[in-house]
């Protein structure tokens, strides 16, 4: 069986690597870029916006557009009453979140990891790719993986600047900006399945909403 797997594994390996680990090393350094869909190529700021929020939206997410950072807790406790959710949040570390004003609202605010019984998050984004509306989230100390998927409602901080065209955009910004993080999260609206019986259930294997506040002026 040992030798079988190892077998297995070889050719795998072989196959992605082209047979030596200077061809690997030198495909990893040098990022060949993918297809990239018409629709997502050469678009200025404010059409990739659209696009995102189109495609977000067509994917069951409710996205808001504030105007400055400073509006983003007054838009969340505006979102979770008219829904009547709870208005207790455990938000990330996340430095694009510390100086937020929390204290004008009535929202209880905990920071840190999700625990079982958060029933909201909020997270910030590292980029978004307007071609499929799509969040790309990465794990580091500020922002554990496990508070994007615990939370039944996940509330999600997105900047105008960190809204990309393609995918391909988002791993060069991500390449640019920082070392490879452990988890990169792409995150298209909430958790769904259509497993039982072809019928569309939210929230199976993680938030059953997501709301992106989008702010305008940031870079």
């Amino acid at each position: 069986m040992s030798e079988a797997r190892d077998d297995i594994l070889g050719r795998i390996r072989n196959a992605v690597s082209g047979g030596t680990r200077a061809e690997a090393e030198a495909r990893l350094k040098n990022h060949p870029r993918n297809l990239v869909p018409a629709r997502a190529a050469s678009l200025d700021a404010e059409a990739r916006a659209a696009l995102f929020v189109s495609m977000a939206e067509e994917a069951d997410a409710t996205v808001a557009r504030v105007a400055a950072a400073d509006d983003v807790p007054r838009e969340i406790a505006r979102y979770l009453a008219e829904r009547n959710l709870p208005a207790r949040l455990v938000v990330t570390r996340d430095p694009k979140l510390d100086d937020l004003p929390w204290q004008e609202t009535a929202l209880a605010v905990r920071r840190g990891v999700a625990a079982d019984d958060d029933a909201v998050g909020v997270t910030a984004s590292f980029a978004a790719i307007a071609e499929t509306g799509t969040l790309m989230l990465v794990s580091g100390p500020e922002s554990p993986t496990r508070n994007n998927f615990l939370p039944e409602t996940h509330v999600v901080v997105l900047r105008a600047g960190e809204i990309v065209g393609s995918y391909e955009d988002a791993w060069d910004r991500l390449r640019a900006a920082r070392a490879m993080p452990r988890v990169v999260n792409f995150i298209t609206g909430p958790s769904r399945t259509g497993d039982i019986a072809q019928k569309l259930e939210l929230g199976a294997h993680g938030p059953r909403r997501l709301h992106i506040v989008l702010v305008e002026d940031g870079a």
